[in-house]
């Protein structure tokens, strides 16, 4: 339903007409991603805070007016979107925050916010005339084609390097896919990824590289507005590895701020981890994207060369944002603050914005006045591997009252 009026380059503003073979810009190269554009006038005479509160919160079709969809309306078998804004009211008084809120993205069919985004391409590719779709992935971007790939019908091939966690492997062939394992790193399986959909004419729904990928992710931000009473936060701290989810929740502000919906945009926050920080330095540097050696336990966002990156960038300075990295013992001990006061359970990647805001808060770049919202991205049941090691494993007790009653005095 959304009127989609071009493509624009990133880098050199070149504007293109939509294609299904078309990227990225075919003048500066596979790292000027494209962003989309749409009819924001004929948007905003549908798309009004009137008509969403007469319609209940069921998925995120409701925004569908700006999403690159060419139909009226939208059936998917598996609801995606309309996730909970939690207030946490544990986690604020551990903080010191008096308006403080999750929002929880593991409850997408496939446990990860990347269900939005999958969405969105699977639905795309289809209107482009694709069948099967392909894509690289650590892991969620890849559970999640599988997972709506399988619900709609479609074939999906996932390049996974060896760093992917078992958990979301399973999950890849349980859903059917076909998985092809690469000896090498995600940057690695990246690129055979892309020659594969060249030379087999799949689509290429490949995170940063597919420009509606943000199209997807950006109702998430439209969510956090709505559920806000179109108020937006002051601060949104997002987990950073490519920079796509980033550029998804700024579009999403700025689509709407566009349309009318709300009258002012917050500040971003980019969260990343130490050991996979491309973004950060060129946020904070020169706006270049350079290679890491990605070197953390959160995989979902160990990128070496962010492909979003040069966008994402642009995205926060836009919002007036900041970045900052975060060690992986403050990614464990965020996934024990998280579980413990609020119930949710995330992977490593998925609580690298919790783990920041901390960080921000002992540092005072944030003011625990600030109405802040961060972003819970993936369940933890992906990655229990690593959640058993920011814990201890109690000790088994004979099949004893006295043994009982002995631990709990202790």
């Amino acid at each position: 339903m959304g009127v989609v009026t071009s493509l624009t380059c990133v880098v050199c503003g070149a504007s293109y007409q939509e294609s299904g073979s078309l990227y990225f810009c075919p003048t500066c190269g596979d790292l000027a991603t494209l962003r989309v554009a749409y009819d924001y006038r004929a948007a905003s005479t549908v798309l009004t805070r009137q008509l969403l509160a007469t319609q209940p919160m069921t998925d995120h079709w409701r925004y569908l007016p700006l999403l690159p969809i060419q139909s009226t309306h939208v059936s998917m078998p598996l609801r995606v979107g309309c996730t909970p804004l939690y207030q946490v009211p544990g986690l604020r008084d551990a903080l010191g925050m008096k308006h403080l809120w999750a929002k929880d993205d593991t409850v997408n069919p496939s446990g990860s916010l990347k269900d939005r985004a999958s969405a969105v391409v699977a639905l795309k590719a289809s209107e482009f005339g694709y069948k099967q779709i392909a894509t690289a992935s650590t892991g969620n971007a890849a559970a999640s084609l599988a997972c709506i790939s399988a619900s709609l019908g479609l074939s999906s091939h996932i390049f996974v390097p060896g760093s992917a966690p078992r958990a979301k492997i399973a999950q890849l062939l349980v859903f059917g896919a076909d998985v092809i394992p690469i000896q090498g790193t995600y940057d690695d399986a990246f690129g055979l990824c892309v020659e594969a959909c060249k030379t087999l004419e799949w689509d290429n729904r490949n995170t940063g590289y597919n420009p509606y990928t943000v199209g997807g992710k950006k109702t998430v931000s439209m969510e956090i507005a709505e559920q806000l009473a179109w108020e937006p936060p002051d601060t949104v701290i997002v987990p950073v590895g490519d920079g796509c989810i980033l550029s998804g929740v700024w579009r999403g502000f700025v689509d709407l701020r566009r349309v009318g919906l709300i009258d002012r945009l917050p500040r971003l926050v980019a969260a990343q981890a130490e050991g996979s920080q491309a973004i950060k330095r060129a946020f904070e540097g020169d706006g270049l994207i350079r290679p890491v050696e990605p070197n953390t336990m959160a995989d979902s966002v160990a990128v070496s060369l962010p492909r979003n990156g040069v966008m994402a960038v642009q995205d926060l300075r836009d919002s007036g944002g900041m970045a900052t990295a975060v060690s992986d013992e403050a990614i464990l001990e965020a996934m024990k603050l998280l579980g413990r006061t609020t119930g949710i359970f995330g992977e490593p990647a998925g609580v690298v914005a919790l783990a920041a805001l901390v960080q921000l808060l002992e540092q005072k770049k944030i003011a625990s006045s600030e109405r802040v919202v961060f972003m819970v991205t993936g369940s933890g049941l992906k990655d229990i591997d690593s959640a058993l090691e920011g814990v201890s494993m109690p000790e088994s007790l004979p099949v004893s009252l006295e043994a009982v009653t002995s631990r709990v005095h202790r």
